[in-house]
């Protein structure tokens, strides 16, 4: 079995080091920037965003070892999704015997969803890791009976709480199991409690930062999921095309005899956090492809144990699967801002202006954009460009017009400054209440901008002949000519 993690591994480095040297996105230069901060300000810091501080908190050490530059930071997110194999064959070999080790291992390094997300300085593949040691400490300790695990899950959901705000939902699944077998009498209902009071007590001191957070940040930017979502987690993990193989893999195994329980608990713990996750979603909209990673551990481990009871179809499914994965190469670069930032940079001078009309691309802009720019967005004035403020977000963008925040502003430039500006291009018209305001400002700014007869328009930067990107901007400058 050592050969086979090692050669997991090396398909893992194989396919998660594409892009590690490319520019970042949106969401990396936010991590990268808050990580940036001393150690004492990144939890005040992450009030502004929405954010528990355990990967920031780790970020930051991490840089200050290996560095500051795309790869460097990337490699923190590429470090635990190696782990995740290991990991994964561990807790698959110890609830489930060596095969389901093994297919778990596999699993774990070519999944696209962690293919995607080691190849990006965000905490995606820490609490893919996580969850696969709560799940597995979870099935150990009240299934095998090993006492010691009660206290490792207990290590293992606070850290998971500190790492991402969807393990509450996690955890809620790891508790309505734990519910079941309290109902049926398997579990002593003194030690869940004591267990359930420490997480509570370690995680306590977090608690007002994410009541503020859920009060005045939460996730404009997204919008209430509909069923469809549901059906959809095991391809948002595993690979929409590789999906129907694995479900078709899995019915030829289910059908050999009776499954093991732990897998009946790992599909009632994920099925209700993913449940949880949506009724929560349609409350206050907050679902993101990548705060799937929290279903990782119960999704890989329950799979891993029912294909490996299966012959003959089921190996040709996993055949093909691992072909696809194989296949699949590195994900393209998500943004084209440091494309865009090095074709415009030379035009730039000091105090110049640089107009954003999507307030969270500024971080991206501040990394690969001379330091002494200024920075205006909707919102206003940016003080610090590392950094986006996302407090009601919406009520402020959309009162951000070109009249109040703008003009104030373009008017006290001196003669000969410089006005950049950059603007989002959106792949597809999102109905969450971000985007909307932020495709109204847009229209509005740039409108307001070519019509001031004292700026003279410079033309914009060639557009890029690469690929759809995920997150894209355009750019117009303009000179003052007071």
């Amino acid at each position: 079995m050592l050969r086979v993690v090692l050669a997991a591994l090396a398909a893992t480095l194989l396919l998660r080091t594409g892009i590690l040297h490319s520019g970042y996105w949106i969401d990396e230069a936010i991590t990268v920037g808050i990580a940036s901060h001393g150690v004492g300000e990144i939890p005040g810091l992450l009030r502004l965003d929405g954010s528990p501080p355990l990967f920031y908190l780790l970020l930051h050490g991490w840089m200050a070892v290996a560095g500051t530059g795309e790869a460097a930071t990337r490699a923190l997110a590429l470090a635990f999704a190696l782990v995740a194999v290991p990991v994964s064959w561990w807790a698959g070999t110890a609830l489930f015997g060596r095969r389901a080790g093994a297919l778990a291992a596999i699993g774990a390094a070519g999944c696209p969803f962690l293919t995607y997300y080691a190849q990006e300085a965000r905490r995606y593949s820490l609490v893919a890791v996580l969850s696969v040691l709560a799940c597995a400490s979870f099935v150990l300790a009240f299934v095998h009976g090993r006492r010691r695990h009660i206290w490792l899950l207990g290590l293992w959901a606070v850290l998971l709480l500190y790492a991402h705000n969807w393990a509450l939902f996690l955890v809620g699944g790891l508790g309505v199991a734990w519910l079941w077998l309290w109902r049926e009498g398997r579990v002593d209902g003194g030690e869940g409690a004591v267990l359930a009071g420490a997480v509570a007590l370690l995680y306590a001191p977090w608690v007002p930062s994410l009541v503020f957070q859920a009060a005045n940040t939460a996730a404009p930017w997204s919008s209430r999921p509909n069923p469809l979502f549901l059906l959809g987690i095991p391809g948002a993990l595993l690979g929409y095309v590789a999906a129907p193989l694995l479900a078709l893999a899995a019915v030829a195994a289910w059908r050999r005899g009776p499954v093991p329980e732990g897998v009946r608990l790992l599909a009632l713990i994920g099925g209700a956090a993913a449940l949880a996750a949506f009724l929560g979603s349609q409350l206050e909209p907050a679902w993101a492809t990548r705060y799937l990673a929290v279903l990782f551990g119960p999704l890989l481990l329950g799979l891993a144990a029912v294909l490996a009871r299966g012959a003959g179809w089921t190996s040709v499914a996993l055949a093909a699967v691992g072909a696809l994965w194989l296949a699949s190469g590195p994900a393209p670069a998500k943004s084209n801002v440091r494309h865009v930032a090095a074709t415009v940079a030379p035009e730039l001078r000091a105090s110049d202006l640089v107009v954003c009309t999507q307030p969270e691309q500024v971080p991206v802009l501040a990394r690969y954009l001379r330091d002494d720019v200024l920075y205006l967005t909707p919102l206003g004035t940016v003080a610090e460009p590392r950094v986006t403020d996302w407090r009601d977000g919406v009520a402020r963008l959309r009162a951000g017009t070109a009249e109040r925040v703008l003009a104030p502003l373009v008017d006290r430039l001196a003669p000969g400054r410089r006005v950049l500006l950059v603007t989002p291009v959106f792949s597809r018209r999102s109905p969450a209440p971000w985007n909307r305001a932020v495709r109204s400002r847009t229209r509005e700014w740039r409108a307001w901008l070519r019509a001031d007869p004292e700026l003279r328009s410079l033309g914009g930067a060639p557009r890029s002949t690469w690929p759809r990107r995920r997150s894209r901007v355009r750019t117009e400058l303009f000179v003052y000519r007071r």
